[in-house]
């Protein structure tokens, strides 16, 4: 009966409590292997990860009983469990039979912990698959014994390697439909060997194997006499994880962020990524350079003597060094490079097409800054190797760019340092991850073209004109008038004794811009070229006046961003499609609609209007003289 009173614990429950607490640390301290399973579809992912969740006691009654009752349902194996609706939760996948997402399942053995990602086969869904295996240390790659290698198995073979797996694994799938025919399953390792001599992989196991029946999946089977290697579950237990060999390299810590929690306490924390760290060792702040000694390693529990690769740790520097998010702790002795251009390979992961000059944001292990990439110096046709002529990238194209961040980042390459090599790129305005890329190199140009530091800055040139510089950036329709009231600006500031320059749309087409066309990816390039004109312009104390239709908003940012605060004033221009085509002076919207002019705004490219203007023009409400008016009364004041 309970008294309230606390109640001592019999033996036995001691025991059970004991014997509880030493799984708990036992599977606590586990190594963590993250695998993929790939190949073409049909090839049985899915069901070898029914399997291996099954043979590992990871299903639970309620799961198993599920899993019955829908094998009975919606299956493929008769009266059979149909392993498969494991992991193919999407409703879609299950009428279908593929897999089309990328689903990741947990399980454990005595001797290691699993993440395995279950990526989809099918070429569309290349990116799903390219995610999947970003943050995986093996790949085991099916092949049906009846259909041997496939597109699709040379296509994941070789985006597994360009990710950098370095274990590869090839199962040779459904042995039992072939009768365990060791002939046909000799056949087939040689022709992937020499699929995998091309892509560039210099070692695999091939294991054949029966994922529905369980043959060769956690012991050795007895239907291949003839196999002499491990069972599959054997040789995940047993290879070698990619955070051993990380352990082993210069030290790397990206920093997070700063934890200063009182006055008394600066910590730089992070997770390290590669290498080994005591304290006393002698640190560099990069990209400044800055080095110091460390004094203390906090870890989860306190105060440790030495932390490795994979451990998320505080480390405090002996000296009051400037140090913040996005900076990298390394080796002083072996510090990784800085640079601002690059080469690199791009997996495109969005619908709306890469357009070269375009600023998107670009994250690298703690680091964001703004990047724009140029056009593809390449293609890669991931089903022949083929090296393909691209002037863009589509979605779950992979090709070869060159690339420039707005500073310097410290980097590896991606073969060294997945860290520090992989990066995503993120649309600056939806915010939506467009592209993951790999860094190969520094282009040589970012470490000899340095900033040329001048006696006679841009305040005294203003100062000398008696003005504020500023960009007045027109926008608009084609007919809207912008050239028309810029023009009429020009001259009225002209008359006022302020120093202007007014670049026109047309008038650059003929000089600077005159080898571009009108696709999406040149008018980004023309206002990125444009607003390095005008900031220079600004450099020398000028009032910038600009009139370009500059379609988008994307493109208008960057030119702010080029910017100091206040100096880029925006002029949206704002005329009705109808009002500007029923002017239409050059005759530009006559041809767009016989379709004599290809992608015109307004017609056939589309215009996006500015949110928020600094000045709004409407154009049905007054005239262009009226507007200049306006424009100057409202500007004079900074100006």
């Amino acid at each position: 009966m309970d008294n309230g009173e606390p109640q001592e614990s019999s033996p036995a429950q001691t025991l059970i409590a004991q014997d509880i607490d030493a799984y708990l640390q036992q599977h606590l301290h586990k190594s963590l292997l993250r695998f993929i399973t790939c190949g073409s579809v049909d090839d049985g992912k899915s069901t070898l990860i029914g399997r291996l969740l099954y043979d590992s006691k990871m299903i639970y009654e309620d799961q198993l009983a599920v899993l019955e009752a829908d094998s009975k349902r919606v299956g493929t194996q008769g009266q059979n469990l149909d392993f498969a609706l494991l992991v193919d939760g999407l409703a879609a996948e299950r009428e279908q039979g593929i897999t089309i997402d990328v689903a990741y399942r947990f399980f454990s053995t005595e001797r290691r912990k699993f993440i395995v990602a279950d990526t989809p086969g099918h070429e569309q869904y290349t990116r799903n698959m390219v995610t999947g295996a970003s943050t995986a240390d093996l790949a085991v790659i099916l092949i049906d014994a009846r259909k041997g290698v496939l597109t699709q198995t040379r296509r994941h073979s070789f985006l597994a390697h360009l990710i950098g797996i370095r274990h590869v694994v090839v199962a040779i799938n459904k042995m039992d439909l072939v009768d365990f025919d060791q002939g046909r399953f000799a056949a087939i390792v040689s022709d992937y060997r020499r699929c995998a001599d091309g892509i560039g992989i210099t070692d695999f196991l091939a294991m054949p194997i029966s994922a529905l029946a369980g043959d060769n999946i956690s012991t050795r089977s007895t239907h291949t006499p003839w196999y002499n290697g491990p069972s599959l579950i054997e040789h995940l237990e047993s290879v070698a994880v990619d955070i051993d060999a990380a352990q082993t390299l210069p030290f790397r810590m990206p920093v997070q962020w700063v934890n200063r929690p009182d006055a008394d306490f600066r910590g730089f924390s992070g997770l390290i990524s590669t290498g080994s760290v005591a304290p006393d060792d002698k640190l560099r702040v990069l990209p400044s350079g800055l080095t110091s000694r460390i004094s203390r390693i906090v870890g989860p529990e306190g105060d440790v003597s030495q932390a490795l690769a994979g451990e998320s740790v505080t480390i405090c520097l002996k000296d009051e060094v400037d140090c913040s998010r996005g900076d990298v702790l390394c080796a002083a002795d072996a510090p990784p490079q800085v640079a601002d251009q690059f080469e690199a390979t791009l997996v495109w992961m969005a619908e709306e097409a890469l357009l070269a000059g375009r600023p998107y944001w670009l994250k690298i292990a703690t680091q964001t800054v703004s990047a724009t990439v140029q056009p593809p110096k390449y293609q890669i046709n991931v089903n022949t190797m083929e090296r393909l002529a691209a002037r863009t990238l589509t979605m779950n194209a992979i090709g070869v760019c060159n690339l420039a961040t707005d500073r310097p980042i410290v980097f590896e390459s991606y073969e060294v340092n997945h860290d520090l090599g992989g990066f995503i790129l993120i649309d600056k305005l939806t915010n939506a991850t467009v592209a993951a890329g790999m860094l190969h190199f520094a282009l040589r140009r970012s470490q000899n073209v340095h900033w040329q530091a001048l006696d006679i800055g841009r305040e005294a040139r203003a100062t000398m004109k008696n003005q504020r510089p500023a960009v007045l950036w027109f926008t608009g329709l084609s007919g809207a008038g912008k050239s028309t009231i810029a023009n009429l600006v020009d001259k009225k500031l002209h008359r006022m004794n302020r120093h202007t320059f007014l670049l026109d749309g047309d008038n650059i087409r003929h000089g600077l811009s005159r080898d571009l066309g009108f696709a999406d990816a040149d008018r980004v390039e023309n206002i990125r070229r444009v607003g390095e004109v005008a900031r220079l312009m600004t450099d020398a104390g000028i009032i910038v006046i600009t009139a370009f239709i500059s379609p988008f908003s994307a493109e208008r940012q960057m030119v702010r961003d080029m910017m100091l605060p206040g100096e880029f004033i925006e002029i949206y221009i704002d005329t009705p499609l109808a009002e500007a085509e029923r002017r239409d002076v050059k005759g530009l919207y006559k041809k767009a609609r016989s379709g004599q002019l290809a992608n015109f705004t307004g017609i056939a490219s589309s215009y996006e209007p500015p949110v928020a203007p600094d000045v709004h023009i409407d154009t049905t409400k007054m005239t262009a003289e009226e507007a200049a008016t306006l424009i100057i009364d409202q500007l004079i004041g900074p100006l």
